[in-house]
């Protein structure tokens, strides 16, 4: 036990945290684990996995995000109960600075080896769990057994590498104005949230740290005061109740006599009170001021709505997390804060506060879990080409071995994805059906696709699939179109999914991303698939890039994804001839369901992502239309028939101009949110700054009128004329959009 108690001593006197690694057999690891806990006897002990004692209560990898605000003294790592990599980077930030992580893992030598119960969350089915090869586990032990400052003892209890750190001065606190404040950093912290809320509206805060700053605590704090100060309500948001813990609990410290529970803290009239994000968008509430904790795991579009409600609004997040990334919060967020409110401030809280500055288990645990991976400097990128860039197709092995390359491509894929975690890292490298695709420009990564074989089932899986019975993991798009659009052959063929795809911000506008996938097709032809696909959270410019690049929608989402709060959308290309005739069976479907959709689950899809979907799908052509319905669309454009008598007529010539890009802008947008989603008229008179029903069907008119003389044969083109004639008040109107007519027919 000397070797603990000097580890224990120096880390006390530092302030830093010390790792101690058991590597051996499990039984062993757990004996030796049990009897330093025993004598240590630290009261806020943390252990996951199996504790083998009675007397040692055990969270499991699931437990461990519960943990997040909270501190330890002790953690214990049971590794041989499965290494989840999010999971060990949140556990290892609640252990405060003297604090001592035990990490138990079989032979460091082996472990790579070993069957890991958490290598069933990569495994992909149709691929047998030895395909695995423990790539991700092997950078694990090798940066263990490398690092300076991390002991490893196997049973001879001889350490293989890393020795005690030299004492030193044990680092004292500071005392700071406000007695809750535990550093400068935080303090600044404190002052700039009131100030939110007593200075000007519509000047937003940003508050950026790593984890373990106090960056959640100042967030309560700040709420303490301000509800001490007389302000009635105050709002709190996070990507999951559980998250805000931390914060309530320093406001309820701050707060003798309040009452807090989950969700609310009420002192006399005035409350703290969490609600999710998007009931706050839905149902916007009045507050003093929103603060928004872990904002990086909030899907982008949420955010930007709640910036919309909210004039007083603080986000926080943290850079390196292990549930979203601060860095694409950077990229995305940051640059919209600099169109809508270029007033907004940050503030960055570099003082840690559980342990002392250039902690050895913060690096380590970086490095580990890659959460500083980055892309290259914009420097080295600026003046890439399409033309002067490799195209190469890495293996996992050679990415493995190559840390720069791999620091790099996941650097990119961090930007590209805001939920990106360490989990992620592990599938990168040991994904079984995993392909990467990337292009270079002199030594930097400009590019970089995931690519995931999907498919080839046989046909009584094929069968089962279809049928609902089975949902074969890591087979997203096969599943779906077999199991959503009906179509059999979908699982049978060979599928090539473009998982993810991403392109270095300094270089981005340029075709580096179509070049990608392009080469992409290309050799998922030579490979023998059957068709190209990719499903995302859809966005109008991801589809516009998919579809300028050859993919057609074949599926669209009835619920807002969790990840994104988009809808999900999938896009398909055919490769071979059974993928041509895949696609055109999916093209028909989608094409067949589309507007129906429309008008009952996707009401209240927006406009903008309607559109683009609607543009080039299959619809019923306006040759269907039989005369009495071109009469009456004349009759409604052009005299004073009803909208309602005239709905179906409208909807075919409606779906028509739609698919064919003939309206657009607001025009397009009336008709897709009134003839389509069939909503109320009020709400299209909003939508378009009109006044009314009356402005709205008055503008219908006009849009059906120049499309009747598009559309409309010479017969119905001079009925519509004498219709005119008729009725002189639409005269004007008339005028115009035949002038409009034919313009477009000459163009």
């Amino acid at each position: 036990m000397n070797l603990v108690y000097q580890l224990q001593t120096s880390a006390q006197q530092t302030r830093h945290r010390a790792l101690l690694v058991l590597s051996g057999k499990q039984a062993w690891c757990v004996e030796r684990a049990n009897a330093i806990v025993k004598h240590l006897n630290v009261p806020d002990c943390i252990w996951i996995g199996d504790p083998g004692s009675d007397g040692i209560h055990a969270l499991t990898n699931v437990q461990a995000l519960e943990q997040l605000g909270k501190e330890c003294g002790l953690l214990v790592y049971n590794a041989y109960a499965g290494f989840d990599p999010d999971a060990f980077g949140a556990l290892s930030g609640t252990l405060r600075g003297g604090g001592l992580l035990l990490l138990l893992t079989p032979p460091l030598q082996d472990w790579a080896d070993y069957a890991d119960p958490q290598a069933d969350r990569i495994v992909v089915a149709g691929y047998p769990v030895t395909d695995l090869k423990g790539r991700f586990l092997h950078r694990v032990s090798s940066i263990l057994q490398t690092d300076p400052a991390t002991i490893c003892i196997s049973p001879n209890e001889i350490p293989l590498s890393g020795a005690p750190s030299p004492s030193s001065p044990i680092v004292q606190l500071q005392q700071f104005l406000h007695p809750h404040c535990r550093t400068h950093d935080q303090a600044k912290a404190v002052e700039a949230i009131i100030h939110v809320v007593k200075g000007h509206r519509k000047r937003p805060l940003v508050l950026t740290s790593d984890r373990g700053r106090g960056k959640s605590s100042a967030l309560g704090i700040a709420a303490a005061q301000l509800i001490s100060e007389g302000y009635k309500k105050i709002l709190v948001t996070a990507p999951r109740q559980g998250a805000v813990g931390c914060l309530f609990e320093q406001a309820s410290n701050c707060l003798p006599g309040s009452k807090s529970s989950r969700l609310i803290l009420q002192k006399d009239d005035s409350t703290l009170r969490y609600s999710a994000a998007d009931h706050l968008l839905a149902d916007p509430q009045p507050a003093d001021i929103l603060l928004l904790d872990e904002a990086a795991a909030i899907p982008t579009p949420l955010l930007e709505g709640l910036l919309n409600h909210y004039p007083r609004i603080v986000f926080a997040t943290t850079v390196h997390g292990y549930e979203g990334t601060g860095l694409g919060f950077n990229l995305r967020f940051k640059g919209h804060l600099d169109r809508k409110m270029p007033q907004w401030r940050e503030i960055t809280l570099k003082e840690p506060i559980r342990w002392a500055s250039e902690d050895p288990l913060e690096q380590l645990v970086f490095r580990l879990l890659a959460l500083d991976a980055s892309p290259a400097d914009d420097a080295m990128v600026e003046d890439a080409q399409p033309q002067d860039t490799r195209l190469e197709f890495p293996s996992q092995q050679q990415l493995l071995e190559q840390e720069s390359d791999l620091n790099q491509l996941f650097g990119l894929l961090v930007l590209s994805h805001y939920r990106t975690t360490p989990l992620d890292l592990r599938h990168l490298l040991d994904g079984p059906n995993l392909q990467i695709a990337l292009l270079r420009y002199g030594e930097a990564i400009v590019a970089v696709a995931l690519l995931a074989a999907e498919g080839e089932f046989s046909a009584q899986m094929a069968e089962q699939i279809w049928a609902g019975r089975r949902r074969p993991r890591g087979h997203l798009l096969a599943q779906s179109l077999s199991a959503h659009l009906g179509l059999r052959s979908a699982a049978t063929l060979k599928c090539l999914r473009i998982m993810r795809i991403a392109v270095h911000p300094a270089v981005q506008g340029r075709g580096l991303g179509s070049q990608l996938v392009e080469a992409v097709k290309q050799r998922a032809i030579d490979q023998g698939f059957d068709y190209l696909g990719t499903s995302f959270g859809a966005t109008p410019e991801l589809i516009k890039f998919w579809r300028t690049n050859g993919l057609q929608a074949v599926r669209l989402g009835l619920h807002a994804g969790a990840s994104s709060s988009n809808q999900s959308v999938m896009l398909i290309q055919p490769l071979s001839p059974s993928g041509e005739q895949l696609v055109i069976q999916a093209r028909e479907q989608f094409a067949r369901q589309l507007p129906t959709l429309l008008s009952d689950p996707l009401r209240q899809l927006s406009t903008h992502l309607a559109g683009p979907l609607l543009e080039g799908i299959d619809h019923r052509s306006t040759t269907s239309l039989e005369r009495q319905e071109w009469l009456d669309l004349v009759a409604f454009a052009f005299a004073r028939r009803g909208y309602d008598l005239t709905l179906h007529a409208i909807e075919v010539i409606s779906l028509s101009a739609l698919a064919e890009g003939r309206v657009k802008d607001e025009d397009a947008a009336l008709m897709i949110m009134r003839v389509l989603q069939k909503q109320p008229w009020q709400v299209c008179a909003s939508a378009i700054s009109l006044s009314g029903r009356g402005t709205v069907e008055k503008r219908l008119r006009e849009v059906i009128g120049r499309l009747v003389f598009h559309y409309g044969n010479d017969d119905i083109l001079k009925l519509a004329r004498r219709t005119q004639a008729s009725f002189p008040e639409t005269k004007g109107v008339a005028c115009r959009t035949e002038c409009r007519a034919s313009r477009s027919t000459h163009q």
